[in-house]
């Protein structure tokens, strides 16, 4: 289920929360755009992370101001990304705060006292400082209290940290880049061979100044940091050296963002960059064979999209491979997960042991197959609907007295939900039937819709419904006397029962029977009158479909 964080308002395939807005810095997009090719995004030299002393203040609260309706997953998003740094990030347990559902007064002590801690330590210092949460134009809504942008932006920016990150994952939280140059862009290049040491700050925001920030029920978070987290715990390794750059982190969570926000109703968000720096270099965020002992390496198959789970799949969300992501590789605390794997046509999901220090691909045969179809009747993975075409040949029983059974042909659609199958459908067949001096052909057209419940068993689905339509009755004579033909309406009333069976991966075939009550004119020909009635058939229908 999608949601944005704030206000809500209905999305498909679920409901959306907004995150309210941010105020700007100044400066000019000319000079970003410009620049951005020459940053190496990583302001201190790669040879001298071991050097660097990081510290971090995460912050998470789900409670706003009203009308600030209360978030899901800001705090628990707070969680995952302290849980990175310490973990990859390469901030000990020590420097390292985290700061859920507490307020302004705080957030500010909090942020006074680690920068106290980094002037202390004397040396080349990384201070991190995450936000999840509400906020509007001009401050951070950290329940009934307010944090000032001016203010955070000051804390910030005046530490004495060597190199200071800001990250902003609320609604509009891009106008805190907007005034200063800072811009929604796309992915850019970096020379990657600089290796001279710089200094300065960076501001990475989950969305523009003008569009909201949107949580997930599906991902239990938000799109962007969802996607921070994924790519620093290897999704983002693009050229797979073990360690992920701040350009890599941002061009992944960039794309990733763009393409899961633009599924929703609340629109697509696009992440923005600012910086201030002098001095270029190729900064690691994340180390991915730090703690290798106690981690484990997963590779995940490509061309589907992965999402990992903590312990279960009620558990909390990991990580992501999305279909097309150039690594597949992620780097996880060594433990129990559940993956869930989304293809084109099936939804595969199955638990796996990452034991520590191992390097290991996720088998797919091991995994559980279930077909869109029959995800839908489970309630389940967020799929509402699957459509199929089906065609099939019938057979049904006499209709009217003489008239001989009527073979014929079908096609249609079935739509599946989770408590009903929809089929409609347009059919066809003929009968013929000879007396002495007279031949005579029926042709009957329908047009009918089945409603029907399907139970999923093991290797067969079973189906009992009902059908309403209408048939088109054709009768023409061959006779030697005149015997003109005869057009005649009837009304379809039909339970029905089937059995199914996939075969290959979107395939399937089945078998209908039915019971079918006509209400159809009839003429007695030697009295010349004519009559409604109902009159009753068998019908046995055997078919194929293939799901969309």
């Amino acid at each position: 289920m999608l949601v944005s964080r704030g206000a809500r308002t209905s999305a498909h395939p679920a409901r959306t929360r907004h995150r309210p807005r941010a105020r700007g810095l100044s400066g000019d997009p000319v000079e970003l755009r410009q620049a951005l090719t020459a940053v190496a995004i990583a302001l201190l030299p790669a040879a001298a992370a071991a050097q660097v002393e990081r510290f971090a203040v995460v912050v998470g609260n789900d409670q706003g101001q009203p009308p600030d309706a209360a978030l899901l997953y800001a705090e628990a998003d707070a969680s995952r990304v302290a849980a990175m740094l310490q973990e990859v990030g390469g901030v000990r347990p020590e420097n390292l705060v985290l700061l859920r559902g507490q307020d302004a007064g705080t957030v500010r002590r909090t942020l006074i006292a680690v920068n106290d801690r980094v002037r202390a330590a004397g040396r080349q210092a990384m201070l991190t400082v995450y936000y999840s949460g509400h906020a509007d134009s001009g401050a951070l809504h950290l329940g009934a209290s307010s944090l000032e942008l001016p203010e955070l932006e000051q804390l910030v920016r005046g530490s004495a940290a060597t190199f200071r990150l800001l990250i902003l994952d609320a609604c509009r939280s891009g106008a805190l880049t907007r005034v200063k140059g800072g811009a929604p862009i796309p992915p850019f290049d970096i020379r990657l061979g600089e290796r001279v040491a710089g200094e300065g700050a960076v501001f990475l925001t989950s969305s523009s100044a003008s569009e909201d920030s949107q949580e997930s029920d599906e991902i239990k978070g938000s799109f962007f940091t969802h996607a921070l987290v994924s790519g620093l715990l290897g999704a983002a390794d693009a050229n797979g050296d073990g360690r992920v750059t701040l350009d890599e982190a941002y061009r992944y969570a960039y794309e990733t963002t763009l393409r899961t926000s633009s599924r929703s109703v609340a629109g697509i968000q696009h992440p923005t960059f600012e910086y201030e720096v002098r001095g270029m270099g190729d900064f690691v965020l994340a180390t991915l064979d730090a703690n290798a002992p106690t981690r484990a390496w997963v590779e995940l198959p490509a061309g589907r999209t992965w999402l990992l789970f903590q312990g279960s799949q009620e558990g909390s969300v990991v990580g992501e491979i999305g279909a097309r992501d150039r690594s597949r590789r992620l780097s996880l605390r060594a433990g129990r997960y559940f993956a869930r794997g989304r293809a084109p046509d099936v939804l595969l999901e199955g638990s796996f042991d990452a034991p520590a220090g191992a390097a290991l691909t996720l088998d797919e045969s091991r995994l559980e197959r279930t077909e869109y179809a029959r995800l839908v009747r489970k309630g389940g993975g967020g799929v509402r609907a699957v459509a199929s075409v089906e065609a099939e040949g019938r057979l049904r029983s006499s209709l009217m007295d003489g008239s001989g059974i009527c073979p014929g042909a079908a096609v249609g659609m079935a739509v599946a939900l989770r408590s009903l199958t929809l089929k409609p459908r347009v059919g066809w067949c003929r009968a013929a039937s000879s007396n002495p001096g007279i031949e005579a052909t029926v042709d009957q057209y329908d047009l009918e819709i089945s409603a029907s419940h399907v139970r999923d068993l093991r290797v067969v689905s079973v189906e009992l419904g009902i059908t309403v339509g209408g048939a088109l009755l054709v009768q023409r004579f061959r006779t030697q006397g005149i015997a003109p033909s005869r057009t005649t309406a009837a009304l379809q009333l039909s339970p029905t029962v089937g059995i199914a069976r996939d075969v290959g991966q979107r395939g399937y075939v089945f078998l209908l029977g039915s019971a079918s009550t006509y209400l159809v004119r009839s003429e007695d020909s030697a009295t010349s009158r004519s009559s409604f009635g109902p009159t009753f058939a068998l019908r046995l229908a055997m078919g194929a479909g293939v799901r969309l």
